[in-house]
This record gives structure tokens, C-alpha cells and sequence, in this order.
């Protein structure tokens, strides 16, 4: 039917406006991030005690705590995006950078049924999970108000960042001495926990190994049975962040050997982060990649090229990285950061303090008997008086969630000599309060 110029006309048809919803008027406001207030309380100390030795271990941000990406790679970045020039790319990055991710980065084998198609890039990490989450509502129950499944004590930005695009949060049930792992009971909890709240669903599990910030890690196997224990629970995605994987002295994750243990249906159900803002100690570089099924990423790009187009130089940056091979890309960050685990693991036991530390950038440490010695609330008012009486800085357990309020996070990504010293401060601090 003709619309009059005169008239108002419609972009879509009226049978598929989107629903009027309300929720936006009783929503919680959405806290701005606490991480960054421990350093403002580091800053009282420096200013007691001018030119005495603090100790920040409260980020793991290559460039800051570490050398960050190597001068070499970000020339060859920078030759690279002269010769590319500076018009619009693609909505999913470039198709080199798609080579460079599957080819040079994870080797995939054709065997799986993936290639470059089941690659987007991505301005950073939380681009990618605004841009999987989203997939996440219209693809899988076709609904927003459902809940993402996170761990006990999830990175702070998995509370909030699924809540700004519409979706609900559920904290699963944990066990503080498996370090609050997701078990298939707990993922099974879940499902009926959000039924009970006017119906609602889960519509994906987030599994991240490394953690941040409990720094646990688990097994290849077993992410494959948690997966499949929310496929059969009807939950339609599972995000697997393994944006910490290649800082390990254990290993990197296998992606083929992943994708071989799940049958084709299995892995179209699969979201994958990583990227370069921590192995490569590229924090500011802003470049991760999301792989998914053709159908996820092909949403997924035709939302992007009319939102956030990654950055060629980011790409550029990643492909430098990956074709000169990753691991002799990233050593500067890897390597340190590995034997600096082991020198603070050696610290913690030996002084009998209770601890998680599996592989990436952080240790998870219970203060809780120095909480209660010092009469202090939680974790929050005991790392402010770290940073301002002791001149350490790290991050409450509390900001992450109230399950960790007697724990603090101690980034060891740093030279293992900084974090021998900021170890030893920290033992010195609890034995003093």
C-alpha cells in the first residue's frame, strides 16, 4: 500500500516493530567499574611517603605492568596498514585478518567444518561479547529479560555488561574450595532458578578458563562436558572467554582438538572469545576476535556495519603477531608473566596463606583471617589500607562479587623480581595489621 508523502512511513513492517517494553524504567542504574579506585588509594601513599617503593598489582595491562607489544610488531603493523590505506574495510574485519586467525593463529583444521567464515574481528573484548550477546537474544530463545550463567565470582563486566543490552545475570552455585567452578548441578540450578522467575530461561553459559579473576583454570575435557551439560538443558549458547589461554606454562587451548570432541551440532552452538589485549599485552590496541557458526558471525557483521567496523590497525597489529608465529610474538609478555607465577605460588605457601592460582595473569588470595583481625568489613576496606598505609595496590574481591569479599586479586603480570617484592610486601602488610 502507497504511504502519502505527507504521512509518517514505517522502516519495517507493523507486525515486526519491536515490542514496546518497559523494563528500562525499573532497571538498576549500572555501577561504573570500581577497578580503578585502589590505584587512587596507592596515590595516598605515594604522597605519605615520597620516593619509597609502592607496588601495584592490581591490572594485568601490558604497557604498563609489562613491556607491551614489542616495537618490531607495531612496525610491521604500521607498514601494513600504509600499504592497506585508509578506506572502510569490512564489517568482519578484513579477509587477511580472517587467514591470519585461522591459518597462522590457530592452525584450524578443515576437518571441523570451520574456516574463515566462522571468524569476526572485534574492537576489543567487550565489543566482541556485545556483539555475542546480542546473537545470543535473537538467535537462540528469541527474547530479551533471560539470564546469562556466569561463575560465583565473575569478572565484574560479566555482571553488567549482558544487563546493558537487556539480559539477566545469574551468579551459579560455587564451592570456594574448587575455587567457584561451574559444575553441571549448578548449571542445572540455574535453569530451574529462572524458571521460577516468571518463566525465564537461560539463554547461554559463560565459561572462561583462565578466570579472571581466580585465575582457575580447567581442562579442555571438562569445558566440553559443561557444554554439553547446557545443551542439555535446552540452553541454546555457550561463550567460551579464553582470552587468558596462551599466558599458561601449561599450554595453550586446542581449538581443533575442542571442536573434535563435539559433534557439528554441538559446535554451532559454540561462541569463542580471544584476542591480543592480554597475551600480547595490547590493552590499548583493542583487537580480539570472535569464532562462531556462519549463521552467529553472519548476524553478527550485518549488526556491526551498522555499529562498531573494527579498526584496520588493530587487525594489523594481530596479523603482524600471528604470521611471524604467536608465541615468539607475545614471549615478552608470556614468559615473565609464567615464571612470575611461580615465584608468588612459592611466596603464598610458604607463608600458609590460603590461595587459587591457575594460569593467566592472576592469583586469588583469602584475607579473610586478616579481615577479621583488623575488625575490617570486607576486602574493599582491607585493600584500601594495603595501598595507603603499605603502598600495595590490589584489587577487592568484593567489587567482583559479594561472594568475594574476603579475597583480594593479585595480578602477577610482571617481572618476577616486581612480583618477589610486592609478594613479600604483601606478607609483611597482613602480618602487620
Amino acid at each position: 500500500m502507497s504511504v502519502s508523502n505527507d504521512s509518517p512511513a514505517l522502516v519495517v513492517g507493523p507486525e515486526e516493530l519491536a515490542a514496546i517494553d518497559s523494563s528500562p524504567s525499573t532497571m538498576a542504574g549500572i555501577p561504573g567499574s570500581r577497578m580503578f579506585e585502589i590505584r587512587d588509594a596507592l596515590s595516598v601513599y605515594r604522597k605519605r611517603h615520597p620516593g619509597e617503593t609502592d607496588f601495584d598489582a592490581s591490572q594485568g595491562d601490558g604497557g604498563a605492568s609489562l613491556p607491551g607489544v614489542p616495537d618490531f610488531i607495531l612496525d610491521e603493523a604500521h607498514r601494513l596498514q600504509k600499504d592497506h590505506g585508509t578506506g572502510y574495510d569490512k564489517p568482519f574485519g578484513t579477509e587477511a585478518f580472517r587467514r591470519a586467525v585461522v591459518e597462522d593463529y590457530w592452525a584450524l583444521d578443515s576437518t571441523t567444518g570451520w574456516g574463515s567464515a566462522n571468524v569476526i574481528a572485534c574492537q576489543g573484548g567487550r565489543d566482541a561479547l556485545l556483539k555475542a550477546y546480542e546473537a545470543i537474544q535473537f538467535l537462540g530463545h528469541g527474547r530479551r529479560g533471560d539470564f546469562i550463567v556466569v561463575s560465583r565470582v565473575p569478572w565484574i563486566s560479566y555482571n553488567w555488561g549482558p544487563y546493558a543490552v537487556g539480559s539477566n545475570v545469574l551468579l551459579a552455585p560455587g564451592d570456594e574450595d574448587d575455587a567457584w567452578a561451574l559444575t553441571p548441578d549448578g548449571i542445572a540450578a540455574c535453569c530451574e532458578r529462572a524458571h521460577q522467575l516468571g518463566g525465564r530461561k537461560v539463554a547461554a553459559v559463560i565459561i572462561t578458563s583462565p578466570d579472571n579473576p581466580t585465575g582457575r583454570s580447567i581442562s579442555l575435557e571438562r569445558q566440553v562436558e559443561l557444554a554439553r551439560a547446557a545443551f542439555a538443558r535446552g540452553i541454546p549458547f555457550v561463550v567460551l572467554d579464553w582470552i587468558y589461554h596462551r599466558v599458561s606454562d601449561s599450554g595453550a587451548h586446542d581449538l581443533n582438538q575442542f571442536l573434535g570432541r563435539l559433534e557439528p551440532g554441538e559446535r554451532e552452538r559454540c561462541i569463542i572469545l580471544d584476542g591480543i589485549t592480554k597475551s600480547l599485552g595490547g590493552s590499548n590496541i583493542r583487537n580480539a576476535h570472535l569464532l562462531a557458526s556462519a549463521e552467529v558471525v553472519r548476524f553478527m557483521q550485518g549488526r556491526a556495519s551498522h555499529g562498531v567496523i573494527p579498526s584496520f590497525y588493530s587487525q594489523a597489529v594481530a596479523v603482524a603477531a600471528y604470521r611471524m608465529g604467536f608465541d615468539q610474538a607475545a614471549a615478552s609478555i608470556i614468559e615473565p608473566t609464567n615464571r612470575s607465577r611461580r615465584v608468588l605460588e612459592k611466596i603464598l605457601s610458604e607463608n600458609g596463606i590460603r590461595h587459587i592460582i591457575g594460569q593467566g595473569y592472576y592469583a586469588f588470595i583469602d584475607v579473610g583471617p586478616s579481615i577479621d583481625k583488623a575488625s575490617l568489613a570486607d576486602s574493599a576496606e582491607l585493600g584500601a589500607r594495603l595501598a595507603e598505609d603499605h603502598g600495595l595496590a590490589v584489587v577487592p574481591g568484593v567489587y567482583f562479587s559479594k561472594f568475594g569479599a574476603r579475597w583480594v586479586r593479585f595480578s602477577y603480570a610482571q617481572q618476577p623480581e616486581y612480583t618477589e617484592a610486592a609478594g613479600q610486601r604483601l606478607i609483611e602488610a597482613l602480618g602487620g595489621l
